[in-house]
């Protein structure tokens, strides 16, 4: 077999591990700590993975002097930055290989030039990541539910993974009276989005409104501007994600959600905030729809993120990209076994503090320049792709570490 057939039966053989992860994995805090092992040997087993069939990733891992089988504790792989997604063909079988999707960021911050590109070679991967976590946090019933989408529709945004993931619960969960209310530039579709929440007010079905920030302040100032208030029926739910990067206008999240509550009648505790980026396949919710009833749910500065078993998260000085003591504020660093056939280990730009082991909180970008140690891996980054990094080459076989079947 050619190095390139190794590299893919070794991507196929990682993805029905991966797989079977998600479909064993706990959900509760305890059984987290006793998937730790598992997680952390399937970890290691994508890096090695990913170190042969991304070959920029590759070369900038042997760059760094380091021996991908000498890596035994997945807090050791080295991440890329988020921001690397612009400039790297960070995909198995490097630039040309044919892809399911390919996923876009807004560019709100610097226009289309800066646009991260997430090429996804396996939309399965995506959706065996979002449904059971989205359920859990969303829809923990399994009701039908109206989705009122204050987005594109898919065959509109076709590069976007958050019109992707809304369009995935409209075909899951919706009973066949939601829609999307904005066109491809993200503009409400004003009379459609009025009529649609009437006949929602009036149906009697649980609705989930689903959109980001700033859509929802678009959607208020229309109910305003219409002097309209509605009241969805009993059970309704509402998603928001995003945020006002880029935008000229801010709310607080607390004004933002007191506002939807009184126009729309869904109550505080059944708003639940999305966190996720283009980069990643795996998504953070908070908690009010999954976690029993508590204070928390009602008072958003008590509100934390949780992803699932499948991804973990580290708090990192930015200069050092080392650990910062516990309650320290620092920069998210994702792995997440989702983004399997791309890079898991991803640096963002966003600042944080850890809540539990588990739970964190987002705390906006950070300001000022670049960070040191994102700038530096870039750099390498850079450095590697000009090293020839191009594609998977016949040539060496590929080592395993002969752990296949193990997680």
């Amino acid at each position: 077999m050619s190095r390139s057939g190794e590299v893919k039966a070794l991507g196929d053989e990682l993805r029905a591990a991966v797989g079977a992860f998600m479909a064993r994995a706990s959900w509760d805090a305890a059984g987290r700590e006793a998937d730790d092992a598992r997680f952390n040997e399937l970890a290691l087993r994508v890096f090695r993975y990913q170190t042969v069939a991304v070959p920029v990733y590759g070369q900038f891992v042997a760059n760094r002097g380091i021996d991908p089988h000498s890596v035994h504790d997945w807090h050791h792989i080295p991440p890329v930055p988020a921001r690397a997604f612009r400039r790297f063909p960070l995909v198995a079988g490097g630039e040309g290989e044919p892809v399911e999707a390919v996923f876009r960021t807004s560019g709100t911050s610097g226009g289309e030039a800066t646009r991260g590109v997430h090429r996804v070679l396996d939309l399965s991967l995506y959706r065996a990541s979002l449904l059971p976590t989205a359920t859990r946090h969303l829809n923990p019933q399994g009701e039908s539910l109206r989705v009122l989408a204050l987005a594109p529709a898919p065959r509109d945004r076709p590069d976007s993974s958050l019109v992707h993931m809304v369009g995935v619960f409209h075909e899951v969960w919706d009973d066949g009276g939601g829609g999307f209310f904005a066109d491809g530039q993200w503009q409400l579709r004003t009379l459609e989005l009025l009529s649609a929440l009437e006949d929602a007010e009036a149906s009697g079905v649980p609705v989930l409104m689903a959109g980001t920030a700033f859509g929802y302040v678009h959607l208020l100032d229309l109910l305003a501007q219409e002097g309209r208030t509605v009241c969805l029926p009993p059970g309704s739910r509402l998603m928001e994600t995003g945020g006002f990067k880029g935008r000229s206008r801010e709310v607080a999240r607390e004004t933002l959600y007191g506002d939807l509550e009184r126009r729309l009648g869904i109550p505080i505790r059944r708003m639940v905030n999305e966190y996720g980026m283009t980069e990643l396949l795996s998504q953070f919710w908070e908690t009010p729809l999954a976690d029993p009833p508590g204070p928390d749910h009602d008072d958003l500065s008590r509100r934390s993120l949780v992803g699932p078993p499948w991804i973990r998260t580290r708090i990192l000085d930015p200069h050092r990209l080392t650990p910062v003591p516990p309650g320290e504020v620092g920069l998210l660093q994702h792995l997440d076994l989702a983004n399997l056939h791309a890079v898991s280990a991803l640096l963002t730009e966003d600042q944080g503090v850890a809540v539990t082991r588990r739970r964190f909180r987002v705390l906006g970008r950070r300001p000022g320049a670049e960070p040191r140690g994102c700038s530096l891996s870039m750099e390498e980054l850079a450095l590697a792709r000009s090293q020839g990094a191009g594609g998977v080459r016949d040539g060496a076989p590929v080592r395993t570490g002969g752990e296949a079947g193990n997680a």
